[in-house]
């Protein structure tokens, strides 16, 4: 019984662990990455600027560029004054 509860409360704090764990980031070069790769990075590049400048910095006026010019260089294209 005590073997159980002590696997139990183990289970418990590996879980725990694991969700509080930070995301781990693997960076690859551009020409490690596959066309699809690019276009799904530029996505979440594009989405995740909207979403931070709606939280962070609605007040500063930005016009969000088209998802191209997220496809041309990776990079987030939030205005440098907005915080994260």
């Amino acid at each position: 019984m005590f073997g159980d509860i002590f696997i139990l409360g183990f289970a418990g704090l590996s879980l725990i662990v694991t969700l509080t764990a930070p995301e781990q980031v693997i960076y690859v070069s551009e020409d490690e990455m596959s066309d699809i790769e690019k276009d799904a990075l530029a996505l979440e590049l594009y989405l995740k600027d909207k979403e931070d400048h709606k939280k962070h910095c609605p007040k500063i006026k930005w016009e969000q560029p088209s998802i191209d010019e997220y496809k041309k260089d990776l990079e987030s294209k939030l205005p440098s004054n907005c915080k994260k």
